[in-house]
C-alpha cells in the first residue's frame, strides 16, 4: 500500500509539473509566435537572400558573395557608411550631453520643473511626420525662423546655411533634429538615476568644501556610469537604424548627402528592386551594430569588475 501511495504522489507531482510547464508555455507561445513570424523568419530569409540575386519577380539565382563585392564597390554605399558613422557619433555624444545637462537642470527644486520635464519629453512621443514638417519649415533657407535668428545676430545673408536644401548642411540639420528628439527620453533616464543618488553623499562633499564642478566630476558623473552605458548603447543602436526621421526630412537627399545605411537599404529594395544587395547591406549593418553591442557589454562587465 505504501508503495502504491508513493507512486500516486509521484504521478501527481509529475502532472503538476507538466501543468506548470504548459501554463508557462501558454504565456510565452503567443510572443514567440509573433517574434518568429515578424523577426526571426525575416532575418533568416534576409541572410539567405544576401547570397542571392532577386528582383522580387523572377526566379532567385545563387550569387555567392557577388552582392557583397558589388556593395563595397558602390560609391553610394561607401558614402552612406561614412555618413552613418558621422551621424551616429555626433548624435550619440551630443544627445548624451544634452540629456545629462537637462536632467541636472530639471532635478533642481524650482517652480515649473514638472512642466519643463513634460515639455522636453514631448518630442520623443510626438509624430515623426509632424516633427519633420515643423523642422523643415524652421530650417527653410529664405524666411525660416532659424536663419532669421542667425541673421538677427549678425550672419550675412550669403553665409546663411541652406540646411536641408544644401549638401553641406543637410546632415548637420538632421543631427540637430535627432538630438532635439532624443534628449527628452534619455533625460528621464538620467533624472531617475540622479534622484537615486543619496543626498548624504552631496552633503558630505559640501562639508569638505568641494565645488559644484568637483561634486559633478567626483560624485555625480561616476555614479551614473551604468546609465551612461545604457544610454550610449541605446542611442548607438537607434542611430544606426534611423530611417523614419531621415525619410520625412530629406528622403536621403539632396543627392546622397543624408543617405544612411537604412535609407540605402530602402533604396536598393524598393527603388531598384535589388533585394539581394539590400539584404547584404542589412547583414553588414547587423554586424556593425552587433559588434558595437558586444564590445559595450564587455566594457561594462570589465568596468563593473574593476569597481
Amino acid at each position: 500500500m505504501s508503495i502504491k501511495r508513493e507512486k500516486d504522489k509521484s504521478r501527481r507531482k509529475m502532472s503538476l509539473g507538466t501543468r506548470n510547464t504548459l501554463v508557462g508555455m501558454s504565456f510565452i507561445l503567443p510572443n514567440f509566435i509573433g517574434f518568429a513570424v515578424f523577426v526571426l523568419i525575416p532575418v533568416v530569409f534576409s541572410f539567405v537572400l544576401s547570397f542571392m540575386e532577386w528582383d522580387g519577380f523572377t526566379e532567385m539565382k545563387f550569387a555567392g558573395l557577388d552582392n557583397f563585392f558589388a556593395i563595397f564597390g558602390d560609391r553610394v554605399f561607401k558614402a552612406s557608411l561614412t555618413q552613418t558613422l558621422q551621424y551616429s557619433f555626433f548624435t550619440v555624444i551630443l544627445s548624451m550631453a544634452a540629456a545629462l545637462g537637462l536632467a541636472i537642470l530639471v532635478n533642481q527644486k524650482l517652480k515649473g520643473t514638472t512642466f519643463f520635464r513634460s515639455a522636453i519629453f514631448f518630442p520623443y512621443v510626438a509624430s515623426v511626420v509632424a516633427i519633420g514638417a515643423v523642422w523643415k519649415a524652421m530650417f527653410m533657407k529664405d524666411g525660416g525662423p532659424v536663419n532669421v535668428a542667425l541673421e538677427a545676430v549678425g550672419f550675412a545673408e550669403q553665409y546663411l546655411p541652406g540646411w536641408f536644401s544644401s549638401t553641406d548642411w543637410a546632415l548637420t540639420g538632421v543631427i540637430i533634429v535627432s538630438i532635439w528628439r532624443n534628449m527628452g527620453y534619455f533625460m528621464i533616464i538620467y533624472l531617475a538615476a540622479l534622484q537615486g543618488i543619496p543626498s548624504s553623499v552631496y552633503e558630505a562633499a559640501k562639508i569638505d568644501g568641494a565645488s559644484k564642478w568637483q561634486i559633478f566630476k567626483g560624485i555625480t558623473f561616476p555614479m551614473l556610469t551604468p546609465n551612461h552605458f545604457f544610454v550610449f548603447m541605446m542611442l548607438t543602436i537607434n542611430s544606426f537604424k534611423t530611417f523614419d526621421l531621415i525619410f520625412v526630412l530629406t528622403e536621403g537627399g539632396p543627392g546622397t548627402a543624408t543617405t544612411l545605411l537604412s535609407t540605402y537599404i530602402y533604396d536598393q529594395s524598393f527603388s531598384y528592386m535589388r533585394f539581394g544587395m539590400a539584404s547584404a547591406a542589412s547583414m553588414i549593418l547587423f554586424l556593425i551594430v552587433g559588434t558595437i553591442t558586444v564590445v559595450m557589454f564587455r566594457m561594462e562587465k570589465k568596468f563593473s569588475d574593476y569597481m
